[in-house]
C-alpha cells in the first residue's frame, strides 16, 4: 500500500514537472489579485477533481490567492499527495490567514507534512511562531527537531536566537548541526540589519561550540566579515591554520572582503606562508583586481620558490601593468620549461594598450632572445608593429625571421599583404620560403575581402615558376571565394602536370556547391583522364554532401550519371541515391538496374530507398515489380505480428512466402488478412523478422502493411 501510494506521489510530480509551467510570479508580487480567477480555482479544490488539476490550481493560488483561498489550501496539508503544492500557495499568499494555517497545522501533523510545514513557516519568516519552533526543537524526531531549527534561523529575530542559543550545546549531535546553522543564518539576519556586535556574538558562538566542521567553516566567514576592518586578524588567523577547511574558507573570504587594507594582509602572510599555501594567498591576491598589492607579487615574480613564483607570473598575466613586463620577459626566456611556458603566456594575456607600447618601444632595441620573445608577442597580441617586423625579416638569425613571418602572418593589414606575397615570390632560403607561404595563408584567410586578396594572389602567380605558383594555388585554396575558385579552375586546364594534379585535387576537396560546374566541366574536358576521374569524385563528392534543394540534388546526379565513364564512378552515383531515398531517386536507382554493370549495386539500392520511404506510394510496388533482384539464400528464422504483448506468430506465412529474392510480395497490402485477423485492434503494430541471406544472420522491424523489405545484412568489422 505505501508502496502504491509513493508510485502515485512521483507520477504527480513527474506531471506536473512536464505539463505545469514553473515560471510565476507569487501573490502580491505580480498584477492585482483576480477574484473570479481566484474563485473558479478554489472551487477546484473543493471538487473531485484528479489530484493533479488540484496541485495546479495550488500553484496558481500562488498567483492569484489571498486569504479567501487559505482554509481550503490548509486543509491539503495533510495530503501527502498535495501537501507540498499547497504550500507552495500558502507561502505566496501575504496577510496573517496563511501564517496562522501554517501554525495551527503544526498541532496535528508529523513526520515528513510536518517538517514541510515548518519549512514554510521559516519561509514566510512568521514571528509570531517562535514559540511553537522552540518546542519543536525538543522533538524526539530529528527531522521536525532539525527543520524547526533552520526555520527559527530563517525567522532571524532576536527571540529566536536566543532560542537556538539555548540548547546549541545540548542538543542531539542529528540536531546540532541544523541547530548551528539556524545560529549562522539569525547571524546574518543581524548583520544585513547593521547589528554587527550581535552578528559577531552568534558567529563566535558558533565557531567555538562542538559542532560540524561546514558550520564552524560558515562562522568563520560570518564573523570576519561582520567585524568589518577588525576582521582582517581573524582572517590571517585562518591563513595560518592547520586546518585546510578554515585556510580555505579564509581564502574565499579575503576575496569578498571589503577595502584596501586585506591586500597589504595578504601580502604579509604570503611571505611568512610555506610555498604551496603562498601560491594559493597569491591567487585570491590577484581575484582582488581593483586593489591587488602589485609590488608583493613582483617581488616574489623574480624569485623564490618554484610554486609561489609560478603563482606570481601567472597572477601577473591577470592582473599586471607595465612594471610586470620585465619580469615576465626575463622569466619567458629561463631554461626552466614551466616557468618560461607561464611566463609566455602572462605575456600574451596581461591587458592593457600601454603593455603593448612598451614591446614596440623595446623591439626597437634588439637585445638577444628577448628580441624574438618580443617580435612573437607582437603576433600573438596582435599589436601594430609593421616597420619593426619588416626590420627583422632583414636580420642574420633564422629563428628571429621565422617570428617575424609568423607575427607578419597575424597582423599584416590587407593592403599591406604585398609584403608576405613578396616572402612567397622571393624568399631569402628555403627555409623561410616555407614559413613564409604559412604565414601568407595565416593572412589571406583572416582578410575580410576574399576577393580582392584573391586577385592579388593571382596576379603574382603570372610571375612566379611553377613551384611557388603551387604555393599559391594552396592558398588560394585556404580563402576560397569565387575568384580563387576561378583561378584554380584555369590552373587546372593548364599544360603543365604538377599544376593541373594540384588544382584538381584542391577543387576536388572545395568546400561550398559553387565548385560543382566547375568539377564537371572539369570531368568532361581535363587534359588528362587521371584528372577528369578526379574532377567526377569530386562532383560526385557535392552531390552527396552539400546541402541544397533536391530538385537541384537530383538533377546533379543525372549530370553525375550522364558524365560518368566508368564503372567506379556509376557505382559513386548509386551509393548518393540510397543516401537520399525518395521516389525520384527510386526511379533513378531502378533505372540504372538496367546496366548490367551496376545490377547488383543498383538492385541493393532500390530496396533500400524502398524501404527508407515505405509504401507512401503506389508507384513504389510498381518500380520494384520491374526490378530484377539477384538471387539470395533467404530463410526466415522467426516472425512475430503485433504490439507490446500482443504478438502472433506468423513465421511460417513468411516462410511459405519467401522466395530466393530479399522481397517478399505477400497476397494483400494489409498485414490483418495475411496473417488471420488483427491481434491488437486500435493499436499500432509492427512486423519484426529474424532471417538469414546467405547465411549472415538481420533483423527488420516493419511498421503495418509496409513493404517487406529485407535488408542485406552487413558483413561484421
Amino acid at each position: 500500500m505505501q508502496y502504491h501510494q509513493k508510485a502515485r506521489q512521483l507520477c504527480l510530480a513527474l506531471f506536473l514537472t512536464i505539463f505545469v509551467p514553473c515560471s510565476f510570479s507569487f501573490a502580491g508580487d505580480g498584477p492585482a489579485a483576480s477574484p473570479e480567477k481566484e474563485a473558479e480555482l478554489i472551487a477546484v479544490l473543493q471538487s473531485e477533481s484528479p489530484a493533479a488539476e488540484k496541485a495546479i490550481a495550488c500553484k496558481n493560488l500562488a498567483i492569484y490567492g489571498s486569504g479567501k483561498a487559505v482554509p481550503e489550501l490548509a486543509k491539503l496539508l495533510g495530503n501527502e499527495q498535495l501537501s507540498s503544492w499547497s504550500r507552495i500557495a500558502l507561502e505566496a499568499i501575504p496577510g496573517s490567514e496563511a501564517d496562522e494555517a501554517l501554525r495551527k497545522a503544526t498541532d496535528s501533523l508529523e513526520g515528513l507534512l510536518l517538517v514541510g510545514t515548518i519549512n514554510s513557516i521559516g519561509v514566510r519568516r512568521d514571528s509570531s511562531a517562535v514559540d511553537l519552533l522552540t518546542a519543536k526543537l525538543q522533538s524526539p524526531d530529528a527531522e521536525v527537531a532539525s527543520a524547526a531549527a533552520v526555520a527559527l534561523g530563517r525567522i532571524g529575530s532576536s527571540a529566536a536566537s536566543q532560542s537556538l542559543q539555548t540548547v546549541l550545546a545540548t542538543a542531539p549531535l542529528n540536531v546540532r548541526s541544523a541547530v548551528a546553522e539556524g545560529c549562522v543564518l539569525c547571524a546574518e539576519r543581524f548583520h544585513t540589519a547593521g547589528l554587527e556586535a550581535e552578528a559577531v556574538a552568534l558567529y563566535d558562538l558558533v565557531r567555538k561550540s562542538d559542532v560540524p566542521e561546514q558550520r564552524i567553516l560558515e562562522a568563520t566567514r560570518g564573523a570576519i566579515l561582520a567585524r568589518k576592518q577588525q576582521g582582517i586578524p581573524l582572517l590571517i588567523e585562518q591563513l595560518k591554520s592547520p586546518s585546510k577547511g578554515l585556510f580555505y574558507i579564509a581564502l574565499s573570504t579575503a576575496r569578498e572582503f571589503p577595502g584596501r587594507e586585506i591586500d597589504e594582509a595578504l601580502a604579509t602572510e604570503m611571505a611568512k606562508a610555506t610555498p604551496d599555501r603562498a601560491a594559493l594567498i597569491i591567487g585570491a591576491m590577484a581575484d582582488r583586481t581593483e586593489t591587488v598589492s602589485l609590488p608583493a607579487i613582483l617581488k616574489v615574480a623574480k624569485s623564490g620558490p618554484k610554486p609561489v613564483r609560478l603563482a606570481a607570473l601567472h597572477a601577473l598575466g591577470r592582473v599586471g601593468n607595465a612594471a610586470s613586463l620585465s619580469p615576465l620577459l626575463e622569466s619567458a626566456i629561463e631554461t626552466d620549461p614551466e616557468i618560461a611556458q607561464v611566463a609566455h603566456k602572462g605575456l600574451t594575456e596581461i591587458p592593457g594598450e600601454s603593455i603593448d607600447k612598451e614591446i614596440v618601444t623595446r623591439l626597437a632595441k634588439p637585445d638577444g632572445k628577448v628580441y624574438r620573445l618580443l617580435i612573437e608577442l607582437v603576433g600573438e597580441r596582435r599589436i601594430d608593429a609593421l616597420p619593426a617586423l619588416l626590420k627583422a625579416l632583414e636580420n642574420s638569425d633564422k629563428a628571429v625571421r621565422s617570428a617575424a613571418l609568423t607575427s607578419l602572418g597575424n597582423t599584416v593589414p590587407a593592403d599591406k599583404l604585398g609584403v608576405l606575397i613578396k616572402q612567397v615570390v622571393t624568399p631569402k632560403s628555403a627555409d623561410d620560403a616555407v614559413l613564409a607561404q604559412q604565414a601568407l595563408k595565416t593572412a589571406c584567410v583572416r582578410m575580410p575581402d576574399r576577393d580582392a586578396c584573391s586577385t592579388e594572389l593571382a596576379a603574382a602567380m603570372e610571375r612566379t615558376p611553377v613551384a611557388t605558383k603551387i604555393a599559391l594555388l594552396k592558398i588560394l585554396g585556404a580563402v576560397s571565394g569565387p575568384k580563387a575558385l576561378s583561378t584554380i579552375a584555369a590552373a587546372a586546364k593548364n599544360n603543365d602536370p604538377q599544376l593541373q594534379d594540384v588544382a584538381s585535387e584542391l577543387l576536388g576537396d572545395w568546400m561550398t556547391i559553387d565548385a560543382a560546374p566547375v568539377l564537371l566541366d572539369l570531368a568532361k574536358t581535363a587534359p588528362a583522364e587521371k584528372f577528369q576521374i578526379r574532377a567526377m569524385r569530386g562532383y560526385i563528392k557535392a552531390a552527396r554532401q552539400f546541402t541544397m534543394a533536391e530538385p537541384e540534388r537530383l538533377e546533379m546526379i543525372q549530370r553525375a550519371t550522364e558524365a560518368s565513364r566508368r564503372t567506379a564512378e556509376k557505382k559513386l552515383v548509386v551509393e548518393v541515391l540510397k543516401r537520399y531515398p525518395n521516389l525520384e531517386t527510386l526511379k533513378l536507382a531502378v533505372k540504372a538496374v538496367q546496366d548490367p554493370e551496376l545490377k547488383d549495386e543498383a538492385s541493393q539500392a532500390a530496396l533500400v530507398i524502398a524501404l527508407k520511404i515505405g509504401d507512401k506510394s503506389p508507384e513504389v510496388r510498381e518500380l520494384l515489380s520491374t526490378v530484377e533482384l539477384s538471387k539470395v539464400k533467404l530463410e526466415i528464422i522467426k516472425a512475430e505480428y503485433g504490439a507490446g504483448a500482443a504478438q502472433k506468430d506468423v513465421t511460417e506465412i513468411l516462410q511459405k512466402h519467401a522466395t530466393d529474392i530479399p522481397l517478399i510480395t505477400l497476397p494483400s497490402g494489409s498485414y490483418n488478412e495475411c496473417f488471420g485477423g488483427d491481434p491488437a485492434p486500435s493499436t499500432a503494430k509492427q512486423l519484426k523478422i529474424q532471417y538469414k541471406i546467405n547465411d549472415k544472420l538481420g533483423e527488420v522491424a516493419l511498421v503495418e502493411n509496409s513493404l517487406i523489405i529485407l535488408p542485406v545484412p552487413k558483413e561484421k568489422k
